[in-house]
């Protein structure tokens, strides 16, 4: 039995994280506390099977509540500002397609969209390792690498609906070697994704090492803990990659926290390394930006797109868009 401040379901909000191999939903009561989760494996490369999945979901869940709850959604890629049709989705039947306009025709109400690093980057600043700060930068660094604006509880997509994204920048103050970089998929080189990523990772232990055979980068972590010398030079420069990748971000924005979540964020030199190795990037006679890992871990996406939602209304998406 649900407490009754998440029994009623236009005080819940529901959140779903739109991932490559799966669909996660997660609902909050209005205090912020879990009330109910389920996921579904993504239909792959299936874009209209995509939508149903959602539905059933979105339904299901409310059939459960008992009754309609605001819902936020986070997914790879962005909506172009000019027509609202996915891009840079590394989901690509995403691409293309107004996802927004088909989902919100589906469930038969608004829906709030933001990229999935946004998503981190709100639900850590509202509740989470970065909560009440004022500006918030969060990273992903996994299989890709995106990151994500949070200022004042609000996501912030900036005039192009691109804010952070900083994976598809080039990595800054190169040196000797590292230009142009490796061959990026968005087509470019030298992309920050191509070195903090975690195949960026592994492809980087493997070129600098002359190794045949790509190793997986927690083995790469694991090996230099244990005292393997290569592996050690290679956890080295990735941290101080990350640490010329963040001071830009720094002197660029100065967020009062930086999260970082991912697979690569659960490595704990990250935190002990980082920061001092930013200081001679960042513009200032001192730099004490604090890097944290995320607090929610993997549930931190889909927190966050529940949090689309976070405007103190008390009422579901129908009734808000009515004026009810």
């Amino acid at each position: 039995m649900l407490p009754d401040t998440a029994r009623d379901a236009r005080r819940v909000r529901i959140g779903i994280d739109l991932g490559g191999t799966k669909i996660e939903l997660l609902a909050l009561d209005a205090d912020g506390r879990e009330c109910l989760r389920r996921r579904v494996p993504t239909p792959q490369g299936d874009y209209a099977a995509t939508l149903q999945a959602i539905r059933a979901l979105v339904e299901a869940a409310e059939q459960e509540l008992g009754g309609r709850a605001s819902v936020g959604l986070g997914t790879p890629g962005s909506a172009s500002p000019r027509d609202g049709r996915m891009r840079n989705a590394n989901s690509t039947c995403l691409n293309g397609r107004p996802l927004a306009r088909d989902l919100e025709a589906l469930l038969n109400r608004p829906l709030r969209f933001a990229n999935d690093a946004n998503c981190l980057a709100l639900s850590e600043a509202v509740d989470g390792a970065a909560a009440g700060a004022g500006l918030v930068f969060a990273v992903i660094l996994g299989t890709g690498v995106g990151g994500g604006l949070a200022a004042h509880g609000r996501v912030l997509n900036g005039h192009n609906g691109i804010a952070g994204e900083w994976g598809h920048n080039p990595l800054p103050w190169p040196a000797i070697g590292e230009h142009p970089g490796p061959l990026c998929w968005c087509g470019r080189s030298g992309c920050i994704e191509t070195w903090l990523s975690g195949p960026g990772f592994a492809r980087a232990h493997a070129r600098e090492h002359g190794l045949q055979q790509l190793v997986p980068a927690e083995t790469i972590v694991g090996r230099a803990r244990a005292g393997d010398p290569a592996a050690a030079t290679s956890l080295a420069r990735y941290c101080e990659r990350l640490a010329r990748a963040l001071a830009a971000v720094v002197n660029l924005l100065d967020p009062e926290v930086i999260v970082l979540g991912g697979g690569l964020s659960r490595v704990d030199e990250l935190y002990a390394r980082v920061p001092a190795l930013m200081a001679p990037h960042v513009f200032a006679d001192a730099v004490d930006t604090p890097l944290r890992p995320a607090l929610h871990g993997d549930s931190s996406g889909v927190r966050g797109a529940a949090w689309l939602w976070n405007d103190g209304a008390a009422v579901s998406a129908c009734q808000a868009s009515r004026g009810d």
